[in-house]
């Protein structure tokens, strides 16, 4: 029987993770945070009212059977004109969505298109935005202004809300979540890809009912105002606090050391590495989470990412060990 794995989150990590996952004989669902209003997806949101699908988009290309060719088309995006810096994809899934009247079936008919591999579900279908409460007390309206007003302000986020706070979970998303084997959480944007989808109603407490092994993949770098100066510690610890219930069995993390040219870059952009050190390791024992540390970084166009095959092994071989565990407790 296929292993079933449901990825959870948003953005450019979760997309990566498919691409090495879909490679295996498994049953794989991603569930993509609706919150983006920024870019092409907040000018579709604003100008004929869909929901984003940027990062809808982004996971559909990563889990395709497609020509590179055609990779190009769907990421292309326009450099002049009303539709500048707007991408192929995303008016491919605003066509479909308005040819069928129905973002869901739109998601669904663009899956046939491109031979997806796995499912791609919105974590709700409810038009969604996100407000930060800072720590110095003020509120921030609007995924794409969060980042920049920490800066602006020099403060952290305190909390992240949802706008209306009650939207309800799309049903396959809860029934996916309770039938997994494995659920990972992440990588991705910390309170603006992960902790979003935590915040859709029973979307956490599935994930603690389920009888899945729960797995966070922290980031490499933290990210220039929305997790400025965190560890990986106060990462799980956000993650922890929205959620209410207790959602991480495993956390995998890189050990692999980051070429200084590359590091000094991100340096300079405000950005820090995510190592682990003794205390936060102690910390993270000490919630009950087993740590696995593995090299698991790669360069591409001088951006370091995870690799894909390398952290797909990792999540594999984790959940053939759930395998055999669960021989051990028959047997006993």
């Amino acid at each position: 029987m296929k292993k079933k794995i449901t990825v959870i989150g948003g953005g450019t990590g979760q997309a990566n993770l498919l691409r090495g996952l879909k490679n295996y004989n498994i049953d794989l669902t991603a569930v993509v945070t609706m919150a983006d209003d920024g870019g092409g997806s907040g000018k579709l949101r604003q100008e004929i009212g869909m929901l984003p699908p940027g990062d809808i988009r982004n996971c559909i290309i990563a889990l395709s059977d497609i020509e590179p060719a055609m990779e190009t088309l769907m990421q292309h995006r326009f450099k002049e004109g009303s539709l500048k810096g707007q991408s192929f994809g995303n008016l491919f899934l605003a066509a479909l969505n308005e040819i069928y009247g129905d973002f869901e079936l739109a998601i669904s008919k663009i899956s046939e298109i491109l031979a997806v591999r796995g499912r791609v579900l919105p974590v709700t279908l409810e038009d969604i935005h996100l407000v930060a409460k800072l720590a110095n007390g003020n509120l921030v309206n609007g995924e794409s202004n969060i980042a920049q007003e920490c800066i602006n302000q020099s403060t952290r986020i305190d909390k992240i809300l949802l706008r209306p706070s009650n939207v309800d979970a799309f049903p396959e998303v809860i029934d996916r979540i309770n039938n997994s084997d494995i659920i990972v959480l992440g990588p991705g944007s910390l309170y603006t890809s992960i902790i979003p989808n935590l915040l859709v109603a029973d979307v956490a407490k599935a994930i603690y009912e389920s009888k899945a092994v729960k797995i966070y993949v922290s980031n490499i770098m933290t990210e220039y105002g929305e997790t400025t100066g965190y560890s990986i510690y106060n990462h799980m610890k956000a993650i922890l606090d929205h959620s209410i219930f207790p959602i991480i069995d495993k956390v995998i993390i890189n050990k692999k050391d980051i070429p200084g040219n590359i590091l000094q870059k991100y340096l300079y952009e405000g950005q820090t590495p995510l190592f682990l050190d003794k205390k936060q390791k102690k910390q993270i024992l000490e919630l009950g989470i087993e740590v696995i540390q593995e090299d698991l970084i790669t360069i591409k166009n001088e951006l370091l990412i995870h690799d894909s095959d390398k952290i797909s092994n990792v999540i594999m071989d984790l959940a053939k060990k759930t395998d055999s565990s669960k021989i051990n407790q028959s047997i006993l």
